[in-house]
């Protein structure tokens, strides 16, 4: 999917509206398992339903290659080590974050594409992060054992946190890695999941944008589709290509129709663990509510946009990610909107709850955990719309910095999650960025966040009074841009090496500004979590209900961890047109034509230049019953061999409900074909030696 709700835009409108949500962390489907249905665990992988649906039976060094193969995203995605000299192959879209920071005013390399036909020409990535997932353990005793019976919500989950951080930081004593205690089953379960991070990451390749976004946000989230959403980037070790064992080989002629194929990749958050009530919330008050907010986002960003070519350039991938949101959040709410799905998991539930009423006592207990889930979203309408933070970058480094000195003072396992020693590089690498902020367009943000703010409590509340000083919000967005020194990484170093006494003493005024919003952020973010861990507790004995009712068979919600995902090479039939499988590069031709060669539908000039010398019939894009969602974009796509045949990226509109629920009759994964990947390298690009490369 475009973005597949995972981008940097999209995750930050996902963190933006962090604090009116309230969803568990990860849950377990309410409903039986369905066709090629499931984001399942690397330590947990179905090979039952595998077996007997596919006669396929993956080995554990199948699966431990596949894993050690995949890599995740910091920014929002996926992507795989395509070659043994530290090639990663990922969508343009989920590299785009890179492009744009990488490009200038003189060269727009996401527009216009870049190649590096060196190794000194790599170009290095800001503050790009890749993960490589080596190990997994379950911890679930060593965190359930420090929340004692009858201990209160706040107090249970205070901790609960601490020992996850003991762990994480225990783990990364022993190993070095990146260690993070992963949520899963709604509470019932927890996995320690180890991390390889590479943080020095080069651009080999990326196409122009022209050809990765073909058809625009008319044709996304459509098929067919004829997209070559792929880029390339090289990871380094000692300044040296870092030298990869685990590397997909290639199988050059790709996904076949009727093909069995593998996605390996990172899906960021599923629902569908979700009681009906809670769905109900979702349906009623969260997603609308979304909804206004990425409208009004889009409206501020196509205005900006209008004041020129640079404007245009430096808001596009903002705006590129919210629009997409906004189509996804609407294919959402489409779905819960269906009275059809709202009876059957109604229907479902109440299957579930007979089933623990007839079981023993224990399990019985868990039938009050529906009333209590469905009285927290009660509690969740009354926080919805209130905030703690503003929608800005730069804003966003002056409450990371203010919050930073705070929590710095205290042990690590006390300090809220994103701050623990156990994750201080990859937060380190995000605050101390160097890539381009501009001024123009955060002041156009914070203004509208001060607007929106005020809007929301009145201007006569006296935080709104407070934020604003007398000032209008454009007037003093404006203000607060012109003083602060924050864009400046050499000024944002010094705040964080000083503490809380450099904080306390500092005059820029983003710094005071976060300084007003810290206790209520604070307050919001304590209520949130509060009911979180209500949550986590009530949907844990759900969970065991499920385990002790059908086995524990089953896959949990998307957490952006690696998961596995299977399904069949296949068209679909939609208004009552049959819809193949697979496009070829030909077409994509006779798409341009088809739409008058009229924006979005313009293929770039080197694509029109290789015309006759492309090979027209190879496959281009095509479409399987895997399971994916947000996340998942630049997630490989192998056949029963671990062989590398296409790359996600994207979903048809049919897909958009995989969020909550699952069907296969016409919800698709949509890839680009590995043999669409090599043929452009070789035929439009000239890029005949990292074709070469690759697999290899």
């Amino acid at each position: 999917m475009k973005r597949l709700f995972a981008s940097r835009v999209a995750s930050a409108v996902a963190v933006a509206c962090a604090l009116t949500t309230g969803l568990p962390i990860s849950g377990l489907p309410t409903s039986g398992l369905r066709a090629d249905e499931g984001m399942w665990l690397f330590n947990a992988l179905p090979k039952k339903q595998l077996q007997e649906k596919h006669q396929f039976t993956p080995t554990q060094a199948w699966a431990d290659h596949l894993m050690l193969s995949s890599v995740r995203v910091n920014s929002g995605g996926s992507s795989s080590f395509i070659s043994s000299t530290g090639l990663v192959l990922t969508n343009h879209h989920v590299a785009s974050d890179t492009l744009y920071k990488l490009s200038t005013p003189e060269r727009n390399i996401n527009s216009d594409g870049y190649y590096a036909k060196t190794r000194a020409d790599e170009l290095s990535a800001p503050d790009l992060e890749l993960n490589q997932l080596v190990s997994i353990e379950d911890v679930t005793e060593k965190v359930n054992a420090v929340v004692k019976p009858g201990m209160a919500a706040a107090e249970a989950n205070k901790e609960r946190q601490k020992a996850m951080a003991e762990i994480e930081q225990a783990a990364k004593d022993k190993t070095g890695l990146r260690c993070d205690v992963v949520t899963l089953y709604g509470g019932a379960r927890y996995h320690l999941y180890r991390y390889k991070a590479y943080t020095d990451v080069r651009l080999v390749w990326a196409p122009e944008a022209g050809t990765a976004f073909f058809g625009g946000d008319a044709d996304n989230f459509e098929y067919p589709r004829y997209c070559l959403d792929v880029t390339i980037f090289r990871v380094y070790e000692n300044g040296q290509p870092a030298k990869i064992d685990n590397f997909l080989a290639v199988n050059p002629q790709g996904a076949q129709e009727g093909d069995l194929v593998f996605v390996s990749g990172n899906p960021g958050t599923t629902r569908r663990i979700l009681t009906a009530d809670a769905m109900a919330y979702q349906r009623d008050y969260r997603l609308p509510k979304t909804l206004d907010l990425l409208r009004r986002k889009e409206n501020l960003l196509q205005q900006y946009a209008l004041g020129g070519p640079e404007q245009a350039r430096r808001g596009q991938d903002d705006l590129f990610g919210i629009q997409n949101s906004r189509k996804a959040y609407m294919g959402m709410l489409g779905g819960l909107q269906d009275p059809g799905f709202m009876t059957s998991k109604r229907a479902s539930e109440a299957a579930l709850k007979a089933a623990a009423t007839s079981r023993d006592a224990k399990l019985q207990g868990a039938l009050e955990s529906w009333k209590t889930i469905s009285d927290v979203q009660t509690k969740r309408r009354e926080m919805l719309g209130k905030d703690g933070t503003l929608r800005s970058q730069i804003y966003g480094i002056a409450e990371t910095l203010v919050l930073m000195s705070s929590e710095d003072a205290k042990d690590s396992g006390e300090r809220l999650r994103e701050f623990r020693d156990s994750n201080r590089s990859s937060l380190e690498q995000s605050l101390f960025s160097p890539a381009p902020m501009y001024d123009d367009l955060e002041r156009v943000q914070l203004a509208d966040e001060l607007g929106r703010i005020a809007e929301e409590r009145g201007g006569d509340a006296p935080l709104v009074l407070q934020l604003l000083a007398g000032k209008s919000p454009r007037d003093r967005a404006a203000e607060l841009i012109a003083g602060t020194k924050l864009m400046d990484v050499a000024v944002r170093k010094e705040l964080a090496k000083g503490g809380k006494s450099a904080i306390a003493a500092s005059q820029d005024p983003l710094i005071k500004l976060a300084m007003v919003m810290e206790p209520e952020y604070r307050r919001l973010r304590l209520q949130k979590e509060e009911l979180d861990e209500i949550e986590r507790q009530a949907y844990a004995k759900i969970t065991e209900v499920k385990f002790a009712t059908e086995g524990e068979s089953n896959y949990p919600d998307a957490t952006f961890t690696l998961r596995l995902a299977f399904g069949v090479v296949k068209g679909y039939e939609e208004d009552g047109q049959k819809i193949a499988a697979r496009t070829s590069l030909s077409g994509a031709f006779e798409h341009e034509k088809q739409h008058a060669a009229k924006d979005p539908w313009i293929l770039p000039e080197s694509w029109k230049k290789a015309k006759d010398k492309m090979k027209g019939d190879t496959p281009f894009n095509f479409v399987s019953t895997a399971d994916i969602i947000g996340g998942n974009s630049g997630s490989p796509v192998v056949d029963r061999e671990g062989k590398l045949v296409g790359i996600i990226f994207d979903g048809n509109i049919q897909s958009l409900t995989g969020d909550f629920n699952y069907t296969e009759d016409q919800s698709r994964s949509v890839s680009v074909h590995i043999a669409a990947v090599l043929e452009a390298l070789r035929s439009i690009y000239g890029a005949k030696a990292l074709a070469d490369e690759i697999g290899k």
